[in-house]
């Protein structure tokens, strides 16, 4: 084969995995948007490189700009080379893209093939990889979905994140948007990813599933925090067999207080989100729910957001929604120790 080969995603898809590296050749901001699994960005153009070619093309020329941008280019595949690829032997097999035409990511793979690495380049770029997560998610592989259910604080990551340890194959869409999926679901210090990232990360748990065994997912809206779920990923989860995980209401408020402790370090932060629910229940329940949580009684304040605010809107939509949930498999959780949970799992992942 002669390098630098240019494929098709088709041709590089099987092979995807194997490659010693994934090198998007884009800026900054361009790989922060989306990228492909496991890429390291390597900028032949950085942002505001990008910006200064691009004003001198339209105010002087295109051969004013092709200037500029071949000594920019040149200096930093230059300065990647005398850093990051410099340990790389010579069998070392990277693939390299950029947007779409193949300027930026062609000029990078022809230096890297003329020292002599065997060097793939992406035919059409992200471009071509986002038209086939698309397409993908529009018609997503026939799965045995199996659907946690149950109300807040009942422990559905928790068991999710037990069931993977154990090896079962799980879709962990909050764990994937970096939110728990309702309006106190944001997490501190880490932002949700772009809707095209989130995207990507769902593609690339998808295509590793083995269609043979089951694979737990929890019963999700089709928004966690402000990204959405692909409808037709969300068809074939509403479609699916359901699991009704139970736990005490006690207990589950001891679950929520672990893993929203950051409110409780941050009463003002909290209620910042509370006012997200005015419309719902009034601006006098809402300064009562301040007034409790101002006073650190934070058992009080999630007791009473379960009993009047997540377990009727719960209640109305569950049903609804997955239409198998009348037929669910009840699993019920005496506590919220660690031993709990693994008992739980393995009744799932063995059945």
């Amino acid at each position: 084969m002669k390098y630098p080969a240019v494929l098709s995603f088709a041709d590089i898809l099987p092979e995807l995995d194997r490659f010693d590296a994934i090198i998007d050749a884009r800026s900054e901001g361009e790989f922060a948007l989306d990228h492909l699994p496991g890429a390291i960005n390597c900028p032949v153009l950085n942002d505001e490189e990008r910006v200064r070619v691009g004003t001198l093309y339209k105010q002087v020329g295109s051969f004013e700009a092709k200037k500029l941008g071949a000594a920019l280019v040149a200096r930093n595949i230059a300065r990647h080379l005398e850093t990051q690829f410099a340990d790389k032997p010579r069998d070392w097999k990277p693939l390299v893209y950029c947007w779409r035409g193949g300027n930026r990511s062609g000029s990078l793979a022809h230096i890297l093939a003329r020292i002599g690495w065997p060097v793939i380049q992406l035919d059409g770029g992200y471009k071509a990889y986002r038209a086939h997560v698309s397409a993908a998610l529009e018609a997503p592989p026939d799965l045995q979905w199996r659907v946690v259910c149950g109300t807040t604080g009942s422990g559905k990551s928790r068991l999710l994140e037990t069931l993977h340890d154990l090896d079962a194959q799980v879709l962990d869409l909050e764990r994937l948007a970096a939110h728990r999926g309702s309006v106190l679901g944001h997490l501190p210090h880490e932002p949700q990813p772009s809707q095209k990232m989130f995207e990507t990360r769902i593609w690339d748990t998808l295509r590793s599933f083995d269609a043979s065994r089951p694979v737990f997912v929890e019963s999700e809206s089709k928004k966690v925090g402000n990204l959405r779920v692909p409808d037709a990923v969300m068809e074939r989860m509403r479609a699916a067999p359901c699991i009704a995980l139970t736990l005490s209401r006690p207990n589950r408020v001891r679950l929520l207080l672990e893993d929203y402790e950051h409110f409780a370090r941050d009463p003002q932060a909290l209620n910042g989100q509370l006012d997200h629910l005015v419309q719902l229940h009034g601006r006098a329940k809402i300064d009562a729910w301040h007034a409790l949580a101002n006073g650190g009684a934070m058992p009080e304040l999630v007791d009473q957001l379960l009993v009047e605010h997540y377990d009727p809107a719960y209640l109305r939509s569950i049903d609804r929604n997955f239409v198998q949930y009348g037929q669910a498999r009840v699993l019920e959780l005496n506590d919220i120790a660690e031993q709990d949970f693994i008992k739980a799992a393995q009744s799932l992942h063995v059945a």
